[in-house]
């Protein structure tokens, strides 16, 4: 079947690494060493911006030395580390991710994702600093520069390089793929995994050369490879969701099918636009087909706070299917938000049919805001038996087991980076045992991550207090309740 007009080659949809995951700026030509204060996202946003629109431009030698002072020079923070560490990996400046990891204080925090980037980014051969820095000249040449041909053309000359480093090989596939040369991508990335047949980022760009061949489904079959080994962090399960959805895309005969893993591919992407979009085209006359339009639907606008739409084809989807998961979960999460939680308990537990422990896990949330802690506290712990990954069931029993509330709680931010309820709690342990600095580093972390969550402006105002800075203390309980008029510990704090 020939491609539509949904077709997508994965080049196109290649983003320039951003950690803070904004609009790049126009930026300078400069870069001056940053200040070491707190964890504001300026200096890091636009530091990290002037690097990175010179690695695009290719001016990578320049670009590694602001990267590199950008690593040495920010505010201590092992959340803003860890988030460089992935990024460099991913550019294939390794020397520096290795440098971020080496800055990190916690490695109850870090280990988890430091072990995600280096088995799906890391070469089996460390590569010297100038022949990093010259394959990542290669690779901004491939993926920004629109020079595939120019690049694989130079790298099959240097017989030495290719022989050295298994990343050569995988950058010459890269080039050689986006060149539309599928015969000798497949060659050269096939020399890459048998040069280092741990790397996922390997297997990936062959699944996606495979899925461009007379056998797309071999390309299924590395996807299913790739999901056999466990990742620990949120953050790259997501990663290789992102990629399964893509090969099914690509692979996929079926007009429909291939819309919706399109869909879903946008939505793991966090493209949620677009996959609403994509969505929407994607209706037919099957009945069969549409129920999991309709539940992927309910999903995208629940994400994206349209709770009516999502309730409207959320319930399209249970009466065309009672056991679609996607379609109870987001009834459930309907529920849940409207604090119908005996509601919410009996769609999640209708859902609990698939292996996935989320319903599980959502179902116990919801039993204890019905106080019902004993059956909540079953279930989290009969979770964290059988799956290393979920951070909502260490962190919930982190608050019902105080003898181990800080290591679990460690073990929810270092499963996902991005879970703010963790970090503001480790904050509250650390004012709970009078070490204000180590709370207001977690504490920054929570802002960096979300700005406007009453609760930071609420324990910080505690750490103000505890150092005796009243006036501070005010103005953040103030701004706490502006963002939260109900918050009822600002209000005390605040005499009101």
């Amino acid at each position: 079947m020939a491609e539509n007009a949904f077709a997508v080659n994965i080049n196109d949809l290649i983003k320039p690494a951003n950690p803070l995951d904004v609009p790049l700026p126009v930026v300078k030509e400069s870069i001056s060493v940053p200040k070491k204060v707190t964890l504001t996202k300026n200096d890091i946003h636009n530091q990290y911006a002037i690097a990175l629109n010179r690695f695009i431009q290719s001016n990578v030698r320049s670009s590694y030395m602001d990267f590199e002072v950008l690593i040495e020079n920010i505010s201590p923070s092992d959340y803003v580390y860890l988030e460089m560490s992935g990024k460099m990996a991913e550019l294939g400046l390794f020397r520096l991710s290795e440098l971020a990891m080496s800055k990190v204080l916690d490695d109850d925090i870090a280990y988890m994702q430091t072990e995600d980037v280096k088995r799906f980014y890391f070469p089996a051969v460390k590569l010297s600093r100038e022949d990093e820095i010259y394959l990542a000249e290669m690779f901004s040449n491939i993926v920004y520069n629109q020079q595939s041909q120019e690049v694989t053309a130079e790298l099959i000359k240097n017989t030495a390089l290719l022989n050295k480093y298994d990343y050569a090989n995988y950058l010459t596939a890269l080039g050689y793929y986006k060149s539309n040369n599928i015969a000798e991508a497949e060659k050269y990335i096939n020399i890459a995994v048998s040069k280092n047949p741990k790397n996922v980022n390997y297997k990936k760009l062959k699944a996606e050369i495979l899925s461009q061949t007379s056998k797309p489904q071999n390309a299924v079959k590395i996807v299913n490879e790739i999901k056999s080994q466990d990742f620990l962090t949120t953050e790259f399960n997501k990663k290789i969701n992102s990629i399964e959805q893509y090969i099914l895309y690509k692979t996929k005969k079926n007009e429909f099918e291939k819309k919706y893993h399109l869909a879903y591919y946008y939505y793991y992407e966090n493209e949620l636009n677009k996959a609403m979009r994509t969505l929407q085209t994607a209706f037919n006359t099957k009945k069969s087909n549409n129920k999991n339009i309709y539940a992927l639907l309910s999903r995208v606008y629940f994400d994206l706070k349209e709770y009516e739409k999502a309730q409207d084809n959320a319930l399209k989807a249970h009466k065309l299917d009672k056991s679609n998961q996607i379609a109870l979960l987001v009834l459930g999460d309907l529920a849940y938000k409207n604090e119908n939680y005996e509601e919410a308990i009996k769609y999640y537990e209708d859902a609990s049919a698939d292996e996935s422990f989320i319903s599980d896990e959502k179902a116990a949330s919801a039993y204890l805001k019905t106080g019902n802690v004993k059956k909540a506290t079953e279930i989290f712990a009969k979770i964290l038996k059988y799956n290393s990954d979920s951070y909502i069931s260490y962190y919930n029993m982190a608050l019902l087991d105080k003898s181990r509330e800080v290591p679990y709680l460690k073990k929810s931010v270092a499963i996902n980076l991005d879970f703010k309820d963790g970090w503001i709690d480790l904050a509250r342990t650390e004012i709970d045992n009078n070490k204000l600095d180590t709370a207001s580093k977690y504490l920054a972390i929570a802002k960096y991550i979300d700005e406007n969550d009453f609760r930071y402006y609420y324990y910080q105002g505690l750490v103000y207090k505890n150092k005796g800075l009243t006036g501070d203390a005010k103005r953040s309980f103030r701004k706490s309740l502006k963002l939260n008029p109900n918050y009822v510990p600002a209000k005390e704090e605040l005499s009101i």
